[in-house]
């Protein structure tokens, strides 16, 4: 049904025609039909088909329009036998049928317009969060301008309870960022310096100064709604085949139902009723013209296709389009990268191991307050564990950094020290060295990360203190459930494709419950090893889906079947080369991505199966009615017709309520409220 597929205008006569004046309309027509039933069946007053008239001709005005449109344009498609089809009705004296057939055409189209009005809806409603201009640093001075206006280097201030206006990373200050409109997470996200911030989320805490990194038009926001509008314009193999075949296909159904009239009209005798009167035989043929229509068949992919991407999009996760949806489907392996897939690839502290201890300032905040300035991973990870334990940085004098080998400072007067233990040894105590080192040595062989930090004693009494701060890559929030809830579904094997060390990725795959892993990978053997599995899953009519970066791994994620970019909104590269992007920072989104894709798969076959099934049978039922003398009502089958495309997009739009995937709030899980998801939790 192609009736309301062009945009409405601003207004004027072309806003009867929106998706909402037609549900009007429809229901204006099923009214006047019920009135005009009332007064004619039920009271017996004749003059009461006035409303059947008009309920008519309404329907004319709504149908005519793309009939009108189509017929210009040369084509001959399912508006224009509707149309025709209600107009013979009502040539023939029955104003009433074909008032109800164009009343359930006019409502299935008003619907399946609003379905996918609400689908674009769901991704569209993106461009109302853009903000409508921008504070930016001019001179000595802060002047507000247009977003579209700013380059990147601009410094921007964005204040309490407005929008970033464009992609930047904060330069100072920090606060909490609501980026549940592009994600999905209900949690803010804790930003410091270094951190980056996404067009049009909102600070909702204290003032920000932050460094444009694109303009806004390549904003990661402006990226998505691209890849939405494109994904709009896709069409799945089955649908392209549907399109291609709609117009000839109509072509034909009029054929047939000119030469079912004519055989019957001439009075050909039939083998079991004899002569055929005129008009019960063209009361056949439309009523034959009616059922055979695929109005419910071209609709059955596009309304299911686009509320599936409009859920996974609301869901956190954005599809290029319905064939990598259908490829997602099929999804029988999974191959995924390790750092900033599995792990968010950066380290985080998760235990200091005293050595030597004694009464001072605690060495957690000595080195967040040694570090307090630093954007080096490795403090930020400091900082970042300090402020989850509730630890405040120490102050700390004289700070200078060594190149290649840490960072020193005094606290309360005395030295302090915190790097590598070639550094640091000094101000370790004699006594502790030996152990320093072998907690390092173990920490190290572990595949973790590991800094000493050393504090000179406070006066000949006293001793030093030492201490060794744990670090590691930390694990994504879902990824400790993600193979058991794969394998639920029939994913098998799910393997890790990594170039780190060999006892980094074991350690990692231990952890979470990985079928195998490969370590030590180059981007060619990542391929290979895609291909072989490949291989192996297509004898079982499966694919392979590859989850990796979007730029390392990009040899892998092109030959994989279908391939997601992970937490990557801001990377132009991943949106351009994976087929779907997840949006948020865990990997519940995974599982709860393929069963929607095959939920969808679902759906589109049911849809298939109603189209179908109710083309065929009443078709059938049409002509077998009309040979043995029983003829099908015309009412009947218009219900029949129209009914079946009103299921297809009820069907469809039952997508949009599937449950939205579990532990969404992904990114607190590892900012500012809770301890991050470490494998091991201390030395021994």
């Amino acid at each position: 049904m192609t009736h309301a597929s062009e945009e409405p205008g601003p207004g004027g006569w072309r806003a009867l025609f929106e998706p909402r004046a037609e549900l009007f309309a429809a229901i204006a027509m099923g009214g006047l039909l019920a009135t005009g039933y009332i007064a004619v069946r039920a009271a017996g007053w004749p003059q009461g088909a006035w409303a059947y008239w008009v309920s008519l001709t309404i329907g004319l005005v709504y149908g005519g329009r793309p009939a009108i449109q189509s017929l210009l344009e040369r084509r001959f498609d399912i508006d224009v036998l509707m149309v025709v089809g209600a107009g013979l009705a009502a040539h023939i004296g029955h104003p009433e049928e074909g008032a109800l057939l164009l009343f359930l055409f006019v409502l299935a189209g008003a619907l399946e317009d609003l379905a996918m009005e609400r689908t674009r809806r769901e991704v569209a409603a993106l461009h109302a969060i853009m903000p409508k201009d921008a504070l930016v640093q001019r001179g000595a001075g802060w002047v507000i301008v247009d977003p579209g206006e700013l380059i990147a280097g601009d410094i921007i201030k964005v204040r309490p309870g407005e929008r970033v206006p464009a992609d930047a990373a904060v330069v100072s200050g920090e606060s909490q960022i609501d980026q549940s409109a592009i994600t999905g997470e209900s949690h803010p996200r804790h930003v410091t310096p270094g951190d980056e911030l996404f067009a049009g989320t909102i600070n909702t805490d204290d003032p920000i100064e932050a460094r444009v990194l694109r303009p806004a038009s390549e904003s990661s926001l402006q990226k998505i709604l691209e890849l939405v509008m494109r994904a709009r314009e896709q069409r799945e193999p089955v649908q392209r085949v549907i399109d291609r075949l709609s117009q000839p296909y109509a072509l034909g159904v009029l054929v047939v139902s000119v030469v079912v009239g004519l055989v019957w009209w001439l009075g050909l005798k039939r083998p079991l009723l004899g002569d055929a009167d005129r008009p019960g035989a063209l009361y056949t043929a439309i009523t034959l013209l009616i059922v055979a229509s695929p109005c419910a068949l071209v609709i059955a992919t596009p309304t299911a296709t686009l509320a599936a991407i409009a859920r996974a999009a609301r869901g956190g996760v954005l599809f290029k389009g319905g064939a990598a949806l259908e490829r997602l489907a099929r999804t029988g392996a999974m191959c995924l990268d390790k750092t900033g897939t599995l792990t968010f690839g950066r380290p985080r502290l998760y235990e200091v191991h005293p050595v030597a201890w004694s009464q001072g300032p605690e060495l957690l905040a000595v080195a967040a307050g040694l570090e307090a300035d630093s954007t080096h991973p490795i403090a930020v990870a400091i900082r970042e564990a300090a402020e989850v334990r509730g630890v405040a940085p120490a102050r700390v004098a004289d700070i200078n950094h060594v190149t290649a080998r840490g960072i020193s400072g005094r606290v309360e007067g005395r030295e302090v020290r915190l790097g590598s233990l070639a550094f640091t040894e000094p101000l370790v105590p004699i006594c502790f060295r030996n152990r320093v080192a072998e907690v390092l040595e173990r920490i190290q062989s572990r595949g973790h990360v590991a800094v000493t930090i050393a504090m000179a004693p406070d006066g000949p009494a006293e001793s030093g203190q030492a201490a060794v701060l744990i670090m590691a890559d930390a694990i994504r929030p879902g990824a400790d459930t993600l193979t058991r809830e794969l394998h639920g579904l029939g994913v098998k094997p799910v393997r890790m494709l990594t170039g780190d060390n060999r006892k980094t990725a074991e350690r990692v795959a231990t952890a979470i419950g990985l079928d195998a892993f490969d370590a030590e990978l180059l981007p060619e053997d990542k391929l290979r090893i895609v291909g072989e599995i490949k291989h192996e899953a297509g004898k079982r009519r499966a694919g392979v889906a590859f989850i990796g970066d979007g730029v390392n791994d990009a040899p892998a994620l092109a030959l994989a079947d279908v391939s997601l970019a992970m937490g990557t909104i801001g990377t132009a590269a991943a949106l351009e080369s994976a087929d779907a992007v997840l949006l948020t920072d865990g990997l519940t989104t995974v599982p709860w991505a393929i069963r929607l894709a095959r939920r969808a798969r679902r759906t589109i076959a049911t849809n298939f199966a109603i189209a179908i099934s109710i083309m065929v049978l009443m078709a059938v039922a049409t002509l077998v009615g009309s040979l043995t003398g029983h003829d099908m009502p015309l009412g009947m089958g218009v219900l029949a017709h129209e009914g079946g495309t009103i299921l297809v997009v009820i069907n469809s739009l039952s997508l949009l309520w599937l449950a939205a995937p579990r532990g969404s709030a992904v990114v607190a899980a590892h900012r500012g409220w809770s301890k991050p998801s470490i494998v091991e939790p201390g030395v021994g």
